[in-house]
């Protein structure tokens, strides 16, 4: 049986929000259409390979939760879920304050462990699930103490790669994630590699922020914890947005204002439609999709995943360590797992276990390959930690969702 999950987008508003040629978008919406479709047929026959065995499926077809795109919602249905993540921005923090002193939410679990394990979840063989098993349990965090009834939402980078500023992400109304930084005249960021020698210093162009954010949600919300990676890595020239690193190494409490720097350079470069579409069709094993989403090392080219960090840039956002602390983190990292998603899906024989790399980031220091039997933890932000092999797939192990 063939299900039809993805609306056919027509050729105009493709023009409308891409500097990219039509035939790479339509050709990217028809091969997502595909992969999805792959995904909920792949479902169907599972659940009717246990109905045999007398077994009921956890997971079908007619109860998998639908994860859309922001700017595709309801305007309503988007100011729902910021409305939880300021509520899950009120809870009281689980994580003891001997182990992270700056934590003050719930909301600030989620961002002390992504601080504490940066250096394990990037450029490794752990990024894609970690991250996948991550952005979960903060989606039912929402759900489960703050009353949210949708989903995680995602952003189409590509979609709005032509002025992501005026989205429905970034355009300041009630119903957005809130607005850019109040603009400062800067002169954008300059990145130092991760570790000295592997890639050469990145520049990037200025988004048309830089300064607090005033519109929107998250207008008045307090960024409590780093930055780290400002220490020895972002450099705004001569902008408000240059912050020290936080006390005790990030993880200390340092009030501030959210601030980001929004702008089309980043998205237009290496999130645009044809390097996603490439990235989907071109990239046939584990390896060379993962370096291809984070950016092949010692080229100096960020990835579609640095591409959108640094279209949020700012503080929290452009800090590798904190940038969960913006909440726009979280439909980022969606988008990312909608990708992994639905190229799993594409050749899932090969590719729903497909692991590669280590266990630190760009094996520094050096340590064992990631395997399936090894566990992620996500400290007092989620629950009991888990396996990687039950977090590969979004419609096995805990999970039981797709993206449309």
């Amino acid at each position: 049986m063939k299900f039809s999950v993805l609306p056919a987008l027509a050729v105009a508003s493709y023009l409308a929000t891409t500097v990219i040629a039509q035939d790479d978008a339509a050709s990217l919406d028809a091969l997502m259409s595909e992969a999805a479709n792959n995904v909920l047929v792949q479902l169907e026959a599972e659940e009717a390979a246990l109905a045999k065995r007398g077994v009921k499926a956890t997971c079908t077809v007619n109860n998998i939760a639908i994860r859309q795109e922001f700017g595709s919602m309801a305007p309503l249905a988007r100011k729902v879920y910021t409305d939880a993540v300021l509520c899950l921005q009120k809870k009281t923090n689980l994580t003891p304050l001997s182990l992270i002193p700056g934590a003050r939410s719930r909301f600030d679990d989620f961002v002390g462990t992504h601080i504490n394990q940066t250096g394990l979840i990037h450029f490794s063989g752990t990024f894609l699930g970690w991250h996948r098993y991550y952005v979960w349990s903060y989606e039912q965090a929402l759900r489960n103490e703050c009353g949210y009834t949708g989903y995680q939402p995602y952003w189409d980078w590509s979609k709005w790669a032509a002025s992501p500023q005026t989205s429905p992400m970034f355009d300041g109304s009630e119903y957005s994630m809130g607005g850019n930084g109040e603009f400062i005249n800067h002169t954008g960021l300059v990145i130092p590699p991760p570790v000295a020698g592997v890639n050469p210093t990145i520049y990037l162009d200025p988004g048309f922020g830089g300064g607090c954010v005033q519109t929107g949600p998250f207008a008045d919300m307090t960024v409590n914890l780093g930055p780290v990676g400002a220490a020895g890595g972002l450099i705004i020239n001569g902008t408000e947005t240059d912050v020290p690193q936080g006390p005790n190494g990030g993880l200390g409490y340092n009030p501030r204002c959210l601030k980001r720097d929004v702008g089309p350079f980043c998205l237009q470069k290496y999130n645009n439609y044809t390097r996603i579409f490439n990235l989907m069709t071109l990239r046939k094993t584990i390896k060379e999709f993962q370096d291809d989403l984070e950016g092949p090392v010692g080229t100096g080219d960020l990835g579609p995943h640095g591409g959108g960090h640094f279209t949020i840039g700012g503080d929290p956002g452009g800090d590798l360590f904190t940038s969960p602390g913006d909440p726009a983190f979280y439909l980022h990292h969606a988008q990312v797992d909608r990708l992994w998603t639905l190229w799993q899906a594409l050749d899932p024989k090969t590719r729903q276990y497909a692991l590669d790399g280590t266990n630190t980031m760009l094996n520094n220091p050096p340590s064992a390959n990631t395997t399936l039997t090894d566990y992620i933890n996500l400290g007092y932000a989620a629950g009991a930690p888990i396996q990687m092999q039950n977090i590969m797939s979004t419609v096995a192990g805990p999970f039981c969702y797709i993206y449309i």
